[in-house]
């Protein structure tokens, strides 16, 4: 259980460090099928995971001058009344029905970082194109956050780029930003429901991903964007298929 926990939070760390998202898209399939934790734990207590480690991780990008600290604050803050909402709707849900759905996700997740060519998207950082669209953009990363108890990094990413107009190393370092505040702002309302954790297990799982969160900032200032994103597409897909396998084939058997 230890060789697991340290295995998957290296993993989780090196995908925050090195693409400012996706560790809790990891850390719920390690927790669930590696670890035995239930759907509901696994979910919370990849909150605790990515927001530390993410924490970590922002300080680290920090150094290099790529984190923009009001944006992303702002970008956070707006997005917790979603991660609310999305906490207390995934409370009431089948676990079965939960992960079915979060396999789904991770297949749209893996498509979209596999088509997204980081070349093209290193450009000037620049003014929010529309407001309405800013806001809108993140009370949905929050929601997805609070359902799935995810940091909303594969999201906040791609709406940093589009909707900032940030470059991808910048896009990287500000999401780890919003991580931090989404992810504690729902770890904070699902303890409020009375969420039980091992915290033990979630001890080592998050220093083994502290330490692959700084091994993965450093990585994206040396492997291209568009190398480093395919590499986890595949693997997404990959855990995209066993949980969605698993999950199925417990719901309609």
């Amino acid at each position: 259980m230890t060789l697991v926990a340290v295995l998957g939070g290296i993993l989780v760390g090196l995908s925050l460090g090195a693409l400012g998202g996706g560790g809790a898209i990891v850390t719920v399939p390690v927790l669930v099928y590696g670890l035995s934790q239930s759907a509901h734990q696994a979910t919370t207590g990849s909150l605790v995971i990515v927001g530390v480690s993410s924490l970590v991780g922002v300080f680290a990008h920090a150094r290099k001058g790529n984190v923009r600290w009001r944006q992303g604050a702002v970008f956070g803050l707006l997005g917790t009344a979603g991660t609310v909402a999305g906490a207390r709707l995934s409370a009431g849900l089948d676990a079965r029905i939960l992960l079915l759905a979060f396999a789904l996700l991770l297949i749209f997740v893996a498509q979209s970082m596999w088509r997204r060519d980081g070349r093209r998207e290193a450009r000037q950082d620049r003014a929010p194109t529309h407001v309405g669209l800013f806001v809108l953009t993140t009370l949905g990363v929050g929601l997805l956050t609070g359902f799935f108890g995810v940091g909303g990094g594969f999201a906040i990413v791609p709406a940093l780029v589009l909707v900032l107009g940030f470059s991808m190393p910048v896009a990287i370092g500000t999401s780890l930003v919003v991580i931090v505040i989404n992810s504690a702002s729902a770890l904070a309302a699902r303890l409020g429901s009375g969420a039980s954790l091992d915290w033990a297990m979630l001890g080592v799982f998050t220093a083994a991903a502290v330490a692959g969160s700084v091994l993965g900032a450093r990585l994206a200032s040396r492997v291209e964007a568009t190398t480093l994103q395919r590499a986890f597409a595949v693997l997404l897909a990959a855990v995209a298929a066993y949980t969605g396998l698993r999950s199925g084939l417990a719901l309609f058997a």
